[in-house]
C-alpha cells in the first residue's frame, strides 16, 4: 500500500481552547469593511429540519436556543431564514474520514460517525470502505458530521439547558469515505466521485502523491475540495495538505472567547491566532489558510446517544463550517441556469473559491504578508487569516449577483473566463462607484495549478501561469494619467487578492487580469482559465472590542497590556515572524500601540457582563 510520509491528525478536545472573543468583527487593515453584511440579528427566527419529510417548524433562537452557534456567527442560521430551502437536499457532500486505529500501518475501519446519535440518527448517510473488517465509529468524525449533517429538535445538555441542533446542511446527501479506501477507489484511479464537494478534516504536513492527486481532481472536474489546514504551532502543525494545496480551500480555525461561562465560549469568537491555526507560507511559498471560521462548536458525543460537548478550537471543526456554506452556494447555484459556471467542470472550483475568499470578513489585524505600512504586493493572504472569516449570507449575495463578462460590470458580481495571449492577454472589468467616500474595493483571482491524471499526478509546472491583479481608478475627462491604485503579483500564488480603499476623487475604476509575464517574449503559456470576484461595501467604525482585548476574556485590562509587551518584544526579535496587535494599524508595534490600548482600557463586552453577574 502506498502511504504519505507523515500524517497529522487534528484532534477532538472538550476543553475550551485559545481565547478569542464574539462581537461582530468587521474590520480590516488599511480601513474597516462592513462585516458580516448579516441579513437578520444574531437571535433570528430560525428554520428547523427534520429530515424524513416531517413538516417544517420555526422557533425563536433566543427563547428555544440553537446550536452550533458558530454556525449563526457566520450568518448561516439568519441566511437559511431568508432562503429556507437552503438545507442540502440538493447536495452531496463527500466526507474523507480517517479510521482512528491502525494495526501494523493497516487501518481498522473505526472511521464512521455514530449514527445512533439522536442528532444524526436520520442523517441520509452512507458509507464507503473496504469491507474487509466491522466498521467501528470515531470520535472525530461523529463531530464533523454532527456540524455538517446534525439535527435533533429536542436536544439537552447540562450546560446549556434545552436546546435545538442543527447542522450547515441538515438535509444533504453524506458519503463517507474512509480515508485509505477513498485514496485507492478515487484518488489513485483519478475517478470522480459522486459528490458536488469534497471535505476532510485531516493531513499531511507534507505533499505527497495523494495531495496532488486530489488537486488534480480540482482541476480536471471542478471539484471544490475543502480541507483542515492545521491546528498551529501549539500542536507542532505547519500548513497541512491538501488544505496547503494549491486547489484546495484551506481552512483556519477563529478561536472562541475565553470565558468560563460554556455557552458563552459557544456563542462568542474573537480572532484566529497563530498558536491555533497553522498558516503563514508553505514550503513552496504560498500563502494559506484561504479563509477561517469558528471551530468550537457543539458536537455529538460518541459514547451517549443524546450528550453534547463543545468540539474545541480546532481546524477540524471550522472546516465543515466552511464545508456547509460552500454546499449552501452549490444548491443555490444548481437552481438557476444563470449561475452553472460555479458548478462547472472548468473551473467551477475557483468560482465557489473566489466568491467565499472575496465575501469573507476581515477580522482585526489582517494584513497581507508581513506587517508594513504599505499593502504587500506580493502575498495576496493574511498568514492567520487568509482572506479573512467566511461569511454565509456575503456569499450568498456575492453569488446571485451573478456572472458578468469583462467590460461594464455592476458593484458586485463574478466571472468565469479565459486569459489568451492571442488577445492582448488581459481582461478588463470597469466599474462605477457612485458615492467613493468611505468605500471598499475588494477583488479576488483563483485560477487552477495543472497536474497529470495518472499516479503520482506529477505537476505540470511549465503549463502554470502566473497572473496578476490591478485596480485603477480612471477617468476620461482628466490629462493626468490613469491612478494605480493597488496590484497584487504574487510569484508562487495561484491567488491574488485587493482589498483597498476608493480614491474619493474618482467614481469610475478598472479591474485588470492579466498575465505577469505579459511584455516576456520569452513566456510559454498562452491561455489560462480564471475565476474573479469583485464587490463594493462601505466601511464601517473600527470599533471592534479584539482590537485591544488580546486575550479575548472581555474587557481590557492589565493583562492585556503584558501580552502587547509580549509582542512587541517579538516584532523586536523576530521581525521576520508574524506579527499580531498592531492597534493603531500603522504597520509596526511600539508605543503609540501602548497609547491606544490605555484609550481603551477598562472597555467591556456585553458577553463580559454576563459572565460577572453569574
Amino acid at each position: 500500500m502506498i502511504k504519505p510520509a507523515i500524517w497529522r491528525f487534528d484532534q477532538i478536545g472538550t476543553e475550551k481552547a485559545a481565547p478569542g472573543g464574539g462581537v461582530d468583527p468587521c474590520y480590516a487593515r488599511r480601513g474597516p469593511i462592513t462585516g458580516n453584511r448579516r441579513l437578520l440579528p444574531r437571535n433570528a427566527v430560525y428554520l428547523l429540519f427534520a429530515l424524513v419529510m416531517p413538516a417544517v417548524v420555526w422557533a425563536d433562537a433566543s427563547t428555544v436556543g440553537l446550536q452550533p452557534q458558530g454556525l449563526n456567527h457566520i450568518g448561516v442560521y439568519g441566511l437559511r431564514q431568508v432562503d429556507p430551502n437552503l438545507d442540502g437536499s440538493d447536495v452531496s457532500v463527500g466526507v474523507i474520514s480517517r479510521s482512528g486505529t491502525y494495526i501494523d500501518g493497516k487501518p481498522q475501519n473505526d472511521y464512521r460517525p455514530s449514527v445512533l446519535h439522536e442528532s444524526l440518527a436520520s442523517a441520509r448517510l452512507r458509507f464507503h470502505d473496504e469491507g474487509q473488517l466491522p466498521p467501528g465509529v470515531s470520535t472525530h468524525s461523529t463531530a464533523v458530521c454532527s456540524i455538517l449533517f446534525g439535527n435533533d429538535a429536542q436536544a439537552f445538555s447540562e450546560a446549556l439547558g434545552s436546546f435545538q441542533y442543527q447542522g450547515v446542511l441538515p438535509a444533504a446527501r453524506g458519503e463517507v469515505y474512509e480515508f485509505w479506501h477513498f485514496l485507492m477507489a478515487h484518488v489513485f484511479t483519478h475517478t470522480r466521485p459522486d459528490v458536488d464537494l469534497l471535505t476532510l478534516s485531516v493531513g499531511s504536513g507534507f505533499e505527497d502523491w495523494w495531495t496532488r492527486g486530489i488537486e488534480s481532481m480540482c482541476e480536471h472536474y471542478g471539484l471544490p475540495v475543502v480541507a483542515s489546514i492545521g491546528n498551529g504551532y501549539a500542536a507542532l502543525d505547519p500548513p497541512l495538505y491538501p488544505g496547503a494545496s494549491a486547489n484546495a480551500i484551506g481552512v483556519g480555525v477563529v478561536s472562541s472567547v475565553n470565558s468560563a461561562d460554556t455557552a458563552i465560549s459557544l456563542a462568542n469568537f474573537a480572532l484566529a491566532h497563530p498558536a491555533r491555526s497553522s498558516g503563514g507560507t508553505t514550503g513552496g511559498g504560498r500563502s494559506k489558510p484561504d479563509i477561517v471560521a469558528p471551530g468550537n462548536c457543539l458536537v455529538a458525543d460518541v459514547n451517549d446517544p443524546n450528550r453534547y460537548e463543545p468540539a474545541g478550537d480546532w481546524s477540524s471543526f471550522s472546516t465543515p463550517l466552511a464545508a456547509g456554506v460552500v454546499g449552501m452556494l452549490i444548491e443555490r447555484a444548481k437552481r438557476d441556469e444563470a449561475l452553472s459556471a460555479a458548478l462547472s467542470a472548468n473551473g467551477g472550483n475557483c468560482v465557489i473559491k473566489s466568491i467565499i475568499m472575496n465575501s469573507a470578513v476581515k477580522l482585526p489585524y489582517w494584513h497581507k504578508g508581513a506587517l508594513t505600512a504599505d499593502d504587500d504586493h506580493t502575498a495576496p493572504l493574511d498568514h492567520v487569516q487568509g482572506a479573512g472569516m467566511i461569511d454565509a449570507a456575503g456569499a450568498y449575495e456575492q453569488l446571485v449577483a451573478g456572472r458578468h463578462g469583462h467590460g461594464d460590470v455592476p458593484a458586485v458580481g463574478w466571472d468565469s473566463n479565459i486569459l489568451d495571449r492571442a488577445d492582448r492577454g488581459l481582461r478588463l472589468y470597469h466599474l462605477t462607484v457612485e458615492e467613493p467616500n468611505n468605500k471598499i474595493i475588494a477583488v479576488t483571482l483563483n485560477w487552477n495549478r495543472h497536474f497529470k491524471r495518472t499516479y503520482p499526478f506529477e505537476a505540470l509546472r511549465d503549463r502554470d501561469a502566473n497572473l496578476r491583479l490591478e485596480l485603477w481608478a480612471v477617468d476620461p475627462t482628466r490629462t493626468e494619467p490613469d491612478r494605480l491604485i493597488d496590484y497584487s503579483d504574487s510569484p508562487v500564488d495561484n491567488v491574488e487578492h485587493l482589498y483597498v480603499r476608493t480614491d474619493p476623487n474618482y467614481t469610475q475604476y478598472e479591474i485588470v487580469v492579466a498575465f505577469s509575464d505579459l511584455d516576456d517574449p520569452r513566456a510559454v503559456v498562452s491561455t489560462e482559465r480564471y475565476a474573479l470576484a469583485w464587490s463594493v461595501r462601505e466601511v464601517c467604525d473600527r470599533d471592534n472590542l479584539f482590537w485591544h482585548d488580546l486575550n479575548a476574556d472581555g474587557v481590557v485590562n492589565e493583562a492585556d497590556f503584558v501580552l502587547l509587551l509580549k509582542y512587541w518584544t517579538e516584532s523586536i526579535e523576530s521581525p521576520q515572524d508574524y506579527q499580531f496587535c498592531d492597534l493603531n494599524d500603522d504597520g509596526v508595534i511600539d508605543v503609540k500601540d501602548f497609547e491606544m490600548l490605555i484609550k481603551n482600557l477598562d472597555r467591556r463586552a456585553d458577553w463580559y457582563s454576563k459572565a460577572a453577574a453569574m
